[in-house]
């Protein structure tokens, strides 16, 4: 998908994730980035995250309690097949031809929600995508005890998490609500499995109007989207989903139009806050 993407675009950079790096044999996950990153012209980046759906994990034949190990050695031989070496990993030969336009540092990121996987990317050398926006400072400041600047890295903005561009408000709702529902049941099921549905942040938000009350849906006219450009932090951003839990490609590109209609008051404003 990234190569298709990539093909068709010529200035955005694509960020593809979260790969969950253990379920995947990570020779083949270097091959095909070199591949999506030469197809793009340099502009791929990765995510991988350790996951944490026990039924995936089930699938695959791996178990949960192997994730970090396998993020590591996993992470490990990716970043040295797409520097070029050539050498043995888990007993068998690893070279990786041809090879990306980026380094290997400027491709990856660690994505995930506690410490450790802030620790990971700073000790890797790689970039982080966390899910809360207090994990950047641990990050940071692991970068700094290993002696390292820090990678490509975001702040996440926690509310909303998704934002759907429409010229009614309510209509944008109605379109998106079962949808998100349909996103929240999933996340609460998945929490379930991992035996930690108590503490999820989706439990009790299938309810329309709590999780509209919630915020982590939106569904915003243009004017909206502009009023709340103040909010966007240093490293931060909205986030569009267009084709959010199964939204139709027609209502998807009704909101990418608004937003490209928006987008040269949008950059504008962001400019006016420097």
């Amino acid at each position: 998908m990234a190569g298709g993407m990539a093909a068709v675009t010529k200035h955005a950079r694509l960020l593809i994730g979260a790969v969950v790096l253990p379920l995947h044999d990570p020779v083949l996950v270097a091959e095909q980035i070199a591949i999506a990153d030469l197809m793009s012209g340099g502009r791929i980046n990765v995510t991988f995250g350790a996951g944490y759906v026990a039924s995936e994990f089930a699938m695959f034949g791996k178990s949960l309690a192997d994730r970090a190990k396998l993020m590591d050695s996993g992470i490990e031989t990716i970043i040295r097949a797409l520097r070029g070496e050539t050498f043995e990993a888990d007993g068998r030969p690893v070279c990786v031809r041809p090879l990306p336009i980026q380094k290997p540092e400027e491709i990856i990121l660690v994505g995930g929600g506690v410490k450790a996987s802030a620790r990971r990317a700073a000790r890797f050398g790689i970039g982080f995508l966390p899910m809360v926006p207090d994990l950047v400072d641990v990050y940071l400041e692991e970068c700094r005890k290993h002696g390292r600047e820090p990678g490509l890295y975001f702040r996440p903005m926690l509310i909303p998490i998704s934002i759907h561009l429409c010229e009614d408000t309510e209509r944008g709702w109605a379109a998106i609500e079962r949808h998100a529902i349909h996103v929240i049941t999933e996340y609460a099921k998945w929490a379930e499995q991992e035996g930690d549905a108590s503490n999820s942040p989706f439990k009790s938000l299938t309810d329309p109007a709590v999780l509209r009350q919630a915020g982590l849906f939106a569904a915003w006219t243009p004017d909206d989207l502009l009023a709340r450009v103040p909010d966007v932090v240093d490293r931060s951003g909205f986030a569009f989903q267009p084709l959010l839990g199964g939204l139709s490609p027609e209502e998807g590109w009704k909101s990418l139009k608004l937003l490209e209609q928006t987008m040269p008051k949008l950059k504008a404003a962001i400019a006016a806050l420097d």
